[in-house]
């Protein structure tokens, strides 16, 4: 039975606009229990607490040490080249020969280059990190190591031919400077192809399963390793999943647990009870298990009847709400009207307008989110806030509701809701192995996980036929007889 909660607040009106609306943010109703442990013991919050400390220690570590790294091996290869070309004009100048036209173009070519290549690195490197992998990508160490494997050789090269031999010739000393630019150059291409292009071309199907309510959604993914697919779902999931409401689980769960307590189990090899000692349990026995292989029929019935119910009260609820917004809307239209006319300090402001009318639909708007039970969704705030929204771009009343009547996804919600540093994969093959046909793994949370299947895209072969144009051409030929 639905009991009607006590009004929350009282509309304001210009005259009191200073007057703010008390309302609890809490929209369910919350109970607390404290219990007491001794002064030697530890709890369960204080251990977990622990292990949280020390992942939030590294967790900054690990966010920006790629990052680090990356900023570093960018400098080492950007000064490169401008060392190999000062080091000459400072230890041995007046042996070096004179730059002609030609030296001086190398110049300006190489500044170019140089110029291309840190606006490069800063665009493909120096990106901050959207997520902590667990393992170190291939790609990106390997890289590393080609650029840091090719700079070394540059330099022993240069130290070797050139410092320890004093080389006087200092247009060969800037054309081995911008080899060195070009080999950098074709290294970064390398890595577009290798980070950004080889994954854009779809070669896989990815078929997620929410484990608690089977909510499932297929995506196409490129070329990746286990923990970058397992990235991509993740964005998949905060863009596309409907958020997830464990309050609509415990339907189910009272349902079954009623279901169980309608059954009484019997140990009949229990001492005492023997068949001479009470006669009369044997036929007991029988009517109780028919009792409730009756019961287990009639489930069905009351599974459909309390789902029309909810169905029922949903519907009503939804009608009242959206009388109640539309009622609330044409209030503020006429209010707007209003202040046109009404002198310049005595207009409210959108913010005001929005604390005005909030009460009038505050009720209607708490007993449908407390029906469809996603209260805990929404605060007053958020609400007050994207009212204020729709009433400064001119919405209307179904925009408004828009973010009410269904469940979004999950980026519509605030941070505490995404959930977004407690993700953990399980894979039994390696996280830095590419995928293929088959590959499962699970992704999970605190309270469901995220069941992933790999479905290879089949190949697809295309044949032509070609049709004749004169094939499907017809002659009509007319009568005198007939009516045409």
């Amino acid at each position: 039975m639905d009991t009607e909660p006590t009004p929350l607040a009282t509309p304001i009106t210009p005259a009191a606009r200073e007057i703010k609306p008390t309302w609890d943010d809490n929209w369910g109703e919350t109970t607390t229990a404290v219990t007491g442990t001794s002064e030697l013991s530890v709890s369960q919050e204080e251990v977990v607490g622990l292990g949280k400390e020390i992942q939030d220690r590294t967790q900054g570590f690990r966010r920006y040490l790629p990052l680090a790294v990356g900023l570093c091996v960018g400098l080492l290869v950007l000064a490169t080249p401008l060392v190999f070309l000062l080091l000459p004009a400072v230890m041995w100048p007046d042996r070096l020969q004179a730059c002609g036209a030609a030296c001086e173009g190398l110049f300006l070519s190489i500044s170019f280059k140089l110029l291309i290549l840190l606006v490069a690195v800063w665009a493909l490197f120096l990106r901050p990190g959207r997520a902590s992998l667990p393992r170190v990508c291939v790609y990106r160490a390997f890289l590393t190591t080609l650029t840091l494997l090719l700079t070394m050789s540059y330099w022993l090269f240069y130290g070797v031919r050139i410092l320890d031999a004093q080389d006087e010739d200092y247009h060969g000393i800037v054309q081995f400077a911008v080899s060195l630019v070009d080999s950098q150059l074709f290294v970064h291409y390398l890595a577009v192809v290798l980070l950004e292009l080889r994954q854009l071309r779809p070669c896989y199907s990815v078929c997620v399963i929410r484990s608690t309510d089977g909510e499932t959604r297929h995506y196409n993914i490129g070329q990746l390793s286990i923990q970058r697919a397992a990235l991509s779902i993740l964005e998949y999931y905060y863009r596309d999943f409907p958020l997830h409401n464990p309050a609509l689980l415990s339907a189910s769960k009272h349902r079954a647990a009623k279901h169980l307590a309608g059954l009484k189990v019997y140990n009949v090899d229990a001492p005492g009870n023997t068949a001479g000692a009470q006669p009369g349990n044997g036929n007991q026995s029988r009517a109780m298990v028919s009792a409730a292989a009756k019961r287990k029929d009639s489930a069905h019935n009351e599974l459909y009847y309390e789902e029309a119910d909810y169905e029922r009260r949903v519907r009503k609820r939804r009608a009242r709400l959206v009388v109640a917004v539309e009622e609330a809307f044409t209030h503020v239209r006429r209010m707007k009207k209003e202040d046109e006319r009404a002198s310049p300090s005595d207009i409210m402001d959108v913010r005001e307008a929005a604390l005005a009318i909030f009460p009038s639909m505050a009720r209607a708007l708490q007993k449908y989110l407390r029906t469809t039970r996603r209260q805990h969704c929404h605060s007053m705030e958020s609400i007050q806030k994207h009212l204020a929204f729709c009433l400064v771009n001119n919405m209307s009343p179904k925009a408004f509701l828009e973010a009410y009547l269904a469940p979004g996804p999950t980026l519509q919600y605030g941070p505490e809701r995404w959930m977004a540093d407690q993700w953990t994969l399980v894979s039994e093959a390696s996280v830095t192995s590419g995928i293929k046909e088959g590959t499962e793994f699970l992704l999970r949370c605190l309270d469901f996980s995220l069941a992933v299947t790999i479905k290879g895209i089949p190949y697809i072969r295309l044949t032509e036929e070609y049709i004749d144009p004169k094939s499907h051409k017809f002659i009509l030929l007319l009568q005198s007889e007939t009516s045409v």
